[in-house]
């Protein structure tokens, strides 16, 4: 999941963001309200990890703003204000959950796979195209019934790509979904990671029809080959 840490304690939301990210996730970091909000306006974030005692603009506030403004992300509010209290105001203010600090880090990963798998049930939990499967909940990828190993970073990729049949997807949202927001347009990471995905997924199979097209000046995407007839 691409997800966004609004947390104005240096340490823990690096500690937070490294975690995220070694469990596969994408993680971007605000370190205060307004920026945090103007960052789930302009990505679409999959959750959103909202501390509640930020400088300027609040927690709860910003979650207010958010579902104001029509940005239903879901929201785990993780605080150090653990009263009963706390908690009703967060959860009627629209949160999905409620982490009390200090946390240990196992149960805010469990705490994100409930939230995962709620978004799953709500839509197709396994993407198909031709002889190409992935499973969401499984995290599992196969073509022609043959499972194929992919890093975190290439099942973002080719979910992306999945999400979009027969579509061209620009590098521009490639980077958008798929990388942090400080990423270097101006490099060849996505082409990289591109063209491993392509080993995986066409080269390894050459019996087999290829799947993934680069159109050129434009970006990429994954076609039917059948469809194509």
């Amino acid at each position: 999941m691409r997800i966004l840490v609004i947390e104005d304690e240096p340490r823990l939301a690096e500690f937070v963001r490294q975690g995220l990210g070694q469990a596969g996730h994408l993680a971007d970091g605000a370190d205060n309200g307004a920026t945090g909000l103007e960052m789930a306006a302009a990505t679409p974030y999959d959750v959103i990890l909202l501390d509640l005692m930020l400088p300027g603009q609040n927690g709860l506030d910003v979650l207010r703003n958010l579902r104001e403004f029509g940005i239903e992300t879901p929201v785990i509010i993780v605080s150090a204000l653990g009263g009963t209290e706390h908690v009703i105001r967060g959860l009627d203010a629209g949160a999905v959950d409620y982490l009390r600090k200090p946390f240990a880090f196992e149960e805010l990963l469990a705490r994100l796979r409930t939230v995962q798998r709620r978004v799953a049930s709500a839509e197709t939990p396994v993407l198909r195209l031709a002889d190409l499967e992935l499973d969401l909940i499984h995290r599992r990828v196969s073509r022609a019934g043959q499972v194929l190993t992919l890093t975190n970073r290439e099942f973002a990729l080719l979910e992306l790509l999945l999400r979009n049949p027969n579509r061209v997807v620009t590098k521009t949202r490639i980077a958008e979904k798929v990388w942090e927001v400080d990423f270097d347009m101006g490099s060849n990471v996505i082409e990289v990671h591109l063209s491993q995905l392509r080993r995986k997924l066409d080269r390894a199979f050459p019996h087999l029809p290829p799947l993934l097209e680069t159109v050129v000046g434009h970006g990429y995407r994954l076609h039917d080959p059948a469809a194509a007839r």
